[in-house]
């Protein structure tokens, strides 16, 4: 599953699965354009592949910001003469009870996991009509599936996502252009270091492999999904759960 030749920008690159994708479509030949807030992160990132014989530039970008997404995919594109992969990775959570909710909460998990996939993609679009090849995967959740209690914001993006997903992939399919979704389930990130142990414990029982996923189980599909093996697949949401969901 070679990815010689190709140009990918990943969003939420600094860190997580976003990081683990980078690595992982670096070590399959692409050229990485990793965007996320922190600068430092990134620039240690960009070092590390350079370092094992990779191509990767940093770009800082605040995907909430529309006018940064379209400075940074012109920035890509300036740099690499196109962008052949997205990876819509970038995603924060804010959890809450509904009833408790607020509104700029609500607003910035929208903006951050949702929207900014919808921009991201609008803005990378023409150069892949032009080239008539691309490969977009948009990193959704399990608990866009299935809900979660205190997650309405981030079960509402995910599940957004997914119809997002749905929809660009039916728009660019006749030009060689896919678009899919992987959806991991309980991984080992940042994200779910914060959670308290006796929730860890309980998720585990609900996983039939009976592990944590590494985010490296999610870069490995990622990078399926932008490869030329995975041609004829699109619209389809992979899920990479250890068996949390299934069907």
């Amino acid at each position: 599953m070679s990815l010689s030749g190709r140009v990918a920008l990943i969003t939420g690159a600094s860190q997580g699965i976003g990081k683990a994708c980078a690595l992982k479509l670096a070590e399959r030949g692409a050229t990485v354009a990793v965007a996320a807030r922190n600068e430092e992160k990134l620039k240690e990132l960009v070092n590390h592949i350079s370092g094992t014989g990779g191509k990767s530039a940093a770009f800082p970008v605040d995907v909430t910001d529309e006018e940064q997404i379209k400075n940074t995919c012109k920035a890509v594109i300036a740099e690499f003469g196109k962008i052949d992969i997205l990876v819509n990775n970038a995603g924060i959570t804010r959890d809450q009870l509904v009833m408790r909710m607020k509104r700029a909460d609500w607003d910035a998990v929208i903006n951050t996991n949702l929207t900014s996939a919808y921009l991201c993609t609008q803005q990378v679009i023409s150069s892949m009509l032009r080239q008539r090849w691309g490969r977009i995967v948009n990193v959704t959740s399990i608990f866009g599936q299935i809900g979660q209690t205190g997650q309405a914001s981030y079960a509402s993006s995910k599940a957004g996502l997914i119809g997002l997903t749905m929809a660009i992939a039916r728009e660019v399919a006749s030009r060689n252009i896919t678009c899919n979704a992987v959806a991991p389930g309980f991984i080992e990130t940042a994200m779910t270091a914060a959670l308290a142990e006796n929730l860890k414990q309980e998720a585990l029982k609900l996983i039939p492999l009976g592990r944590v996923g590494a985010p490296e189980d999610v870069a490995n599909a990622v990078a399926f999904l932008a490869s030329d093996e995975a041609s004829y697949i699109t619209g389809h949401v992979l899920n990479v759960n250890g068996g949390m969901l299934m069907g």
